[in-house]
């Protein structure tokens, strides 16, 4: 069995920024990634709120991040996390690839946009299509977007992409939206937002230059329309990837792994980062930075067991 002092689940932009900072306080690093480096931020066609750096495609991002990780000496194994065991001071991962020891874990797993699975949401995502206000919204000034989903995040985004389209439609299968009610009317007074409820959207349609409209469907009466958009912005739900902690860490209701200050879960040994994380913000800067943080924490977590053991 083979044995690190830290082992790091996911390679996203928190886990692969976890590997640089605990490879440069000398731990032996292993990354665990079911499938390709880089994450979420690998789908993301253009990133242009990465400090330093105007504007640079997200797979040359996660390309960076990896490189650099490498460089310092992170070894990688590609397979599916199936499970984790705890004993004082070592911690037992299981994977499709067999079993490997830890000092310490650090759980970086990211998580999942809920996606529509209309035609055309595939094809124009990064394109049009994006799942993030934040990081997409200065793309659209001027422009007419449409937002899908009638949820908190849906109706606080909506009304955040006011502050650059022209207007923003906001589409919701029921007869009323599922946000608070503060939420809610607040958004409504914004003269930018459209509601259209009672609506689906059936497909994304576009060209080679990107998404250029949506069309919906009248759940009452069956009635199809077409609404003239430069962006989709699909806020139907996210998941978390944190399944098979199921009863070894305190999460959220949702999912979402409970850490304190310092990234450390209710377990022992085990920390957390990134977009697994109970966060209130989820960005590839914010990843990072938990990266960093849980990584030392990790450090001095294995530092204080090595005295004790003195």
């Amino acid at each position: 069995m083979s044995k690190y002092d830290l082992i790091i689940i996911g390679a996203g932009p928190a886990g692969l920024t976890a590997a640089v900072y605990a490879r440069r306080a000398g731990l032996s690093t292993l990354i665990v990634e079911k499938e390709s480096y880089g994450g979420q931020v690998k789908l993301t066609d253009v990133i242009e709120n990465w400090p330093g750096t105007l504007s640079i495609n997200g797979f040359d991002l996660a390309t960076k991040f990896y490189d650099q990780a490498v460089l310092l000496g992170t070894e990688f194994q590609s397979a599916v996390v199936e499970g984790l065991r705890v004993e004082p001071d070592r911690r037992f991962i299981t994977t499709s690839a067999g079993e490997f020891e830890a000092g310490a874990v650090i759980v970086a797993t990211g998580a999942s946009f809920k996606h529509l699975g209309i035609p055309g949401e595939k094809e124009f995502t990064g394109r049009g299509v994006s799942y993030c206000a934040v990081c997409d919204g200065p793309f659209y000034r001027g422009l007419k977007v449409a937002v899908i989903g009638g949820g908190d995040s849906a109706v606080k985004e909506a009304e955040y992409l006011t502050n650059f389209a022209d207007k923003v439609y906001l589409i919701h299968r029921r007869g009323e939206f599922r946000a608070g009610r503060y939420v809610v009317d607040k958004a409504l007074t914004n003269p930018k937002i459209v509601p259209m409820l009672h609506h689906v959207a059936l497909e994304i349609t576009g060209s080679s230059a990107g998404a250029e409209a949506v069309r919906l469907k009248d759940v009452r009466n069956g009635e199809e329309k077409t609404l003239a958009v430069s962006g989709v912005f699909v806020f139907v739900g996210i998941s978390p990837h944190s399944k098979f902690l199921s009863g070894l860490v305190e999460t959220t209701p949702e999912g979402w792994i409970v850490t304190d200050r310092h990234l450390t879960t209710s377990c022992s040994g085990l920390f957390a980062a990134g977009d697994v994380r109970d966060t209130g913000l989820r960005q590839v800067i914010t990843a990072a930075a938990d990266g960093a943080r849980a990584a030392m924490s990790a450090y001095h977590f294995l530092s204080e067991i090595k005295l004790s053991h003195k």
